[in-house]
């Protein structure tokens, strides 16, 4: 536990934790706009 407790009370913890969370935010919206991408250009295709 003290981990966490370093995690979210230091400066470099709280600097780690918001790094990580821009991380798997960029991830995550990456991943949504790859395969939004890939679906249109796959129905694009398909009509041709």
């Amino acid at each position: 536990m003290s981990v966490f407790k370093d995690l979210f009370t230091s400066d470099v913890g709280l600097m780690s934790a918001a790094v990580l969370a821009v991380v798997l935010g960029m991830g995550a919206f990456y991943i949504r706009y790859f395969l939004r991408h890939i679906a249109e250009d796959s129905a694009a295709q398909a009509r041709r």
